[in-house]
């Protein structure tokens, strides 16, 4: 597989996380709370996750002869497995703490949010690795990713306020950036059986 697949794929998966994002955050502020300590506390977990899978992603992908596209293909596809059940998730966790308050809201939305963040921050060390190997110019590399991912955040957002959310609501705005996320799985996975590995 052409490495230059890894950009649109790589494009699409941050359009995809800003939907999660979104729709996550609502759902959450609803059944948590609205109050500034909760909103605060609950972006606060979003960024702890993606550091925490930025600096996994970091270590993981720093090993050789590891295949690193196909490990992101699996990210994507954890990914979007989570974004399926991840509303019914969250109201279960609701369901189950309804008195909580305080720094409490932070731990609960950390551990709602945990596996679906941390594999996000992953992508971009891992990608980044990918890359650099075929090409062995990090800087290129690292500011390409980062271009085509925030675009899509970009344009996600864009998307979001001005149609996604509004048409789909949150439950079909989820499965729009899970068809997303296993889509892009499946198009990295299956170029790696086919033969068309990047790393």
């Amino acid at each position: 597989m052409n490495s230059r697949i890894l950009y649109p794929v790589f494009l699409v998966s941050g359009f995809a996380a800003i939907l999660y994002q979104l729709v996550w955050q609502r759902a959450l502020f609803r059944l948590l709370g609205t109050s500034s300590e909760s909103v605060t506390l609950i972006v606060t977990a979003f960024m702890l996750g993606l550091g925490v899978g930025s600096l996994a992603g970091g270590a993981w992908s720093s090993k050789p002869g590891r295949p690193l596209a196909l490990v992101f293909g699996l990210a994507e596809l954890g990914i979007g497995a989570f974004g399926l059940v991840s509303l019914r998730l969250f109201s279960w966790i609701a369901a189950e703490t309804p008195e909580a308050a305080g720094l409490s809201i932070g731990l609960i939305a950390f551990g709602a949010v945990l596996v679906p963040t941390v594999l996000m921050g992953a992508t971009l060390p891992i990608l980044v690795a990918v890359l650099v190997r075929s090409s062995g110019n990090v800087g290129r590399s690292v500011g390409m990713l980062y271009f085509v991912n925030t675009l899509g955040s970009a344009v996600g957002s864009l998307a979001a306020a001005a149609w996604i959310l509004g048409a789909l609501g949150q439950g079909g705005s989820v499965l729009l950036a899970a068809g997303i996320n296993l889509a892009a799985s499946l198009t990295v996975i299956g170029s790696h059986l086919r033969g068309g590995r990047l790393a």
